[in-house]
């Protein structure tokens, strides 16, 4: 049973999914907006732009997301999604992207004693990110 992560947008979904799949090298695999429902009664509140339901898959992990209609979103808390880049390089190239227009920035990139460079922020879309390259400092490295 592999956990899927499931996102909340406040009406700019399919804008930040398609972000974080150029950015992560992910594939929008499905896309079902307000347009495609079959008839007023299967649509949730607001225009044929906002996303009901999408899917994107990441190595071997899938993030599902989709518009939260008025109301019903709630920003996220208590969580943040955790990203190991190769690289330096592709940490680095990751921060620029995601981090662009932050809403905050908890912990800039920095060395610690478990990791290279690590840092949390939450990026412009309000989706809570860590990223952690171990480098030298992985356990085994030489």
């Amino acid at each position: 049973m592999d956990p899927i992560i499931y996102l909340f947008f406040k009406d700019n979904c399919l804008e930040a999914m398609t972000h974080y799949a150029e950015t992560l090298g992910g594939e929008i695999e499905s896309v079902f907006t307000n347009a495609d429902a079959p008839s007023e009664g299967d649509r949730m509140p607001g225009g044929d732009h906002l996303v009901m339901n999408m899917s994107m898959r990441l190595g071997s992990a899938t993030i599902m997301a989709s518009d939260a209609p008025g109301d019903a979103y709630h920003r996220p808390q208590g969580f943040n999604i955790n990203i190991a880049p190769a690289s330096r390089v592709d940490f680095e190239r990751i921060y620029e992207a995601l981090a662009k227009d932050a809403e905050s920035i908890e912990m800039p990139p920095e060395e610690t004693f478990w990791a290279e460079r690590f840092t949390t922020f939450t990026d412009r879309y309000g989706i809570p990110w860590m990223l952690n390259y171990e480098g030298s400092k992985a356990e085994g490295a030489a």
